[in-house]
């Protein structure tokens, strides 16, 4: 793909993901179910911190195609390499999970994870924008360029890194407020809850696996952008 049709694309990504994330912060105080939105705020939940990740990754992209057509190729190597690591470590593997994670938990159960409360305040096409469209964003983006991926280890250790953040941030929640981010939780003992959180790690590493590997077949071991 040509860089000035990359660089319209990522603007039009940012873009995107910058006016999803604003439109779900921005949700009038007096319309928020009070029983969702308590502590912590929108910023509790993954789907709404994988939307201001993927504004990132869309922005330093298009930060790196700018560089690549002004012929900056220094700065442009840098930022390249940032928008590869994030890439491959989050913007992926992240918005898969929230994707498929989502949408089966939904299908067995809305209660656990999306309560019909949120129908009256966050509209039909918002929601398929935060946990539909995230993924066919990321695939295209596979599709769109090459990416280069860390050493295994490394990626996983960051990937594994910020899994730990974020259930961190998630059990902070709960000793403030007794109150955990989604229902599906209540559901668990402690040791299933540990399970449960080792599971959707496992979920998200193989995720990892699976970009990388789809990056590979696609382009190989040695196409990369500069």
């Amino acid at each position: 793909m040509e860089i000035s049709t990359l660089a319209t694309y990522h603007c039009l990504a940012f873009v995107w993901y910058f006016f999803v994330a604003y439109s779900i912060v921005h949700i009038r105080t007096e319309e928020r179910p009070s029983e969702v939105f308590l502590y912590g705020g929108q910023w509790k939940y993954l789907t709404v911190l994988n939307l201001v990740l993927q504004a990132v990754f869309y922005g330093v992209s298009f930060l790196a195609d700018a560089l690549r057509l002004i012929k900056k190729l220094r700065c442009a190597k840098c930022v390249i390499s940032s928008r590869d690591l994030l890439f491959s470590v989050l913007a992926f593997p992240v918005s898969t999970f929230v994707c498929i994670s989502f949408w089966t938990l939904y299908s067995y159960n809305r209660e656990l994870v999306y309560p019909r409360s949120l129908d009256r305040v966050i509209p039909f096409w918002l929601n398929h924008a935060m946990h539909t469209a995230v993924l066919p964003f990321a695939l295209l983006e596979i599709l769109a360029l090459p990416h280069r991926y860390p050493a295994k280890r490394k990626g996983l250790i960051l990937l594994g890194f910020v899994a730990f953040l974020y259930i961190s941030w998630v059990l902070w929640i709960y000793s403030v407020t007794g109150e955990w981010v989604y229902p599906l939780f209540a559901l668990f003992s402690p040791p299933g809850l540990a399970a449960f959180f080792a599971g959707s790690l496992a979920v998200i590493v193989s995720f990892y696996n699976f970009g990388e590997f789809l990056n590979r077949m696609i382009w190989g071991q040695s196409k990369f952008c500069l």
